[in-house]
């Protein structure tokens, strides 16, 4: 249990989640039960027939599928390596650390830290985590396998609980993960389903819609959930944790002379790659731009997570070999192959949550938990700011079963765009209304893709650590950023400014 000297009614209930969540089994465990779970739930169900028509397809109807059927069965085993292969953050994970893991055991890491912590003021590096989390959607889901290890580094090199780093940075990058300074793959891929489903009531008016119809809206939540972010860090989640007893601690020992050398050297190094990745997207026709030179649509967004690899992997090289940790290649080898040992944990989790996402997915229960969702909300007869209230709440909860934000979108967008926009609400408040909700329970659901790589770092920290810690951990930040986020729509809402450029609160 979370050390907790002075309990209020809020942090009783987070003990609660805490104890009830650490009844579940370990992780992996967990999760080959939920797919065990997921067969017999679609043999009940199906059984009863029931179906939903697909939002996206009219006439179309969509039943729960039978896995203890005997094409369920075959799919099953046919599936299995395909399910492990094909989770989605096994490859990014795996390749990620190759570059992340030669820069960490050359001592770069530690050494960007120490300088880092040593230079900045303690009182900003809380804040200065959840920023860097919430800009980190810029690199797609790049920033769930770099930041909360980095930030759980960063808070034990300063004598602070390193989970709370963690928890800092994973609420940054995923519960903040439809905010950002820059547009991102995210705006593209939600708001073309926004306007397609807008041309089913109005053609002409999806005609002049454009991707970029949250981005005044979205600035302005970085600073919102940025400043709400570190002050739950600070005031509520680390002191519920308590004083770190783990052996995992990093001091705070000012930089010597071949490590000085070896970052100036790093530092060069990554000079050069960023200039010569700048080459290969910048330039008119350069090879990683996308049709008619886009560049948030283009191969360079698809390609990030290597980008990324070798954006760590070339100065951990040369700082390596300037600190003389790296002599030939066999060191770089027995690095690599130590960091790839390192993750053995985390290949056997994605084997048992890989299953259960692609039986869930495969049954349809998740597409018919989300129809019958939306049809609850509508029967409501809710109009004006009650309306938007009851979607952002629905959304969130459906956000629990269902970890894809396209997938979701693509689902509720044609349902609850026409809608709104019956009601007089423009599509571009529905789609960014949609994203407040879709983020902020992103921490709280095991089904959200990288909910297991989080626990593989936290229990560097903890080895105890289970899902229920982890979600009572998380929870405050849903709590408030579901708030903030909600109250800031509203106030912007009353205002009647525009969410981005030619983007209108009504229709």
């Amino acid at each position: 249990m979370l050390e907790n000297k002075r309990k209020g009614l809020f942090q009783k209930g987070l003990d609660v989640i805490e104890r009830v969540g650490n009844k579940l089994p370990h992780p992996i465990t967990l999760f080959a039960v939920l797919a065990l779970l997921v067969v017999l739930i679609s043999a009940v169900v199906s059984s009863f027939g029931v179906s939903v028509e697909h939002p996206g397809e009219e006439g179309e109807m969509v039943e729960v599928k039978n896995l203890l059927s005997a094409d369920g069965i075959e799919y099953i085993f046919s599936s299995m390596t395909d399910n492990f292969i094909g989770f989605a953050p096994l490859g990014v994970v795996l390749v990620t650390m190759i570059g992340i893991g030669l820069a960490e055991r050359t001592g770069l890491i530690s050494a960007c830290l120490r300088g880092f912590v040593l230079s900045v003021p303690r009182a900003l590096i809380t804040y200065g985590l959840v920023f860097a989390g919430v800009m980190s959607s810029v690199a797609s889901d790049a920033g769930y396998v770099v930041l909360p290890p980095l930030g759980a580094v960063i808070f034990a090199a300063l004598g602070r609980h390193p989970l709370a780093g963690l928890a800092a940075a994973f609420a940054g990058v995923s519960a903040g993960f439809s905010a950002n300074l820059f547009l991102s793959a995210t705006d593209p891929l939600l708001g073309e389903l926004t306007i397609d489903a807008a041309a089913i009531i109005d053609p002409a008016y999806a005609d002049g819609m454009n991707i970029a119809m949250n981005y005044y809206f979205i600035i302005v939540s970085v600073f919102l959930l940025t400043f709400v972010g570190g002050l739950v860090t600070e005031k509520v989640v680390e002191p519920r944790l308590g004083e770190y007893k783990g052996q995992f601690r990093e001091e705070l020992k000012g930089l010597e002379a071949v490590e000085k050398k070896g970052l100036k050297w790093a530092g060069i190094s990554i000079a050069i790659a960023v200039v010569l990745t700048a080459l290969l997207i910048l330039p008119p026709g350069a090879p990683l731009r996308g049709e008619d030179g886009a560049i948030i649509q283009s191969p360079f967004m698809s390609s990030l997570v290597p980008i990324i690899t070798i954006l760590f992997f070339i100065p951990g090289l040369f700082y390596g070999i300037a600190t003389k940790e790296i002599k030939n290649d066999k060191d770089v080898a027995e690095q690599l192959s130590d960091t790839m040992a390192s993750m053995g944990m985390f290949i056997v989790l994605a084997f048992t949550a890989g299953q259960f996402v692609a039986y869930f997915s495969e049954t349809n229960m998740g597409l018919v938990i989300g129809v019958y969702g939306a049809e609850l909300l509508e029967s409501a007869n809710l109009s004006g700011i009650p309306l938007i209230l009851g979607f952002i709440l629905v959304a969130a909860v459906i956000n629990l079963f269902i970890g894809s934000a396209s997938a979701k979108w693509a689902m509720m967008a044609p349902v609850f765009v026409p809608i709104m926009m019956q009601l007089g609400y423009s599509p571009e408040l529905t789609q960014m209304a949609y994203r407040v909700a879709d983020s902020t329970t992103n921490i709280i659901t095991p089904l959200m893709t990288y909910f297991a790589i989080i626990i593989a770092f936290a229990q560097k920290y903890d080895k105890k650590m289970g899902i229920g810690t982890l979600i009572s951990v998380m929870f405050p930040y849903t709590v408030f950023f579901l708030i903030s986020w909600t109250i800031m729509l509203i106030i912007w809402m009353m205002t009647g400014v525009d969410l981005g450029p030619g983007s209108p609160i009504h229709y």
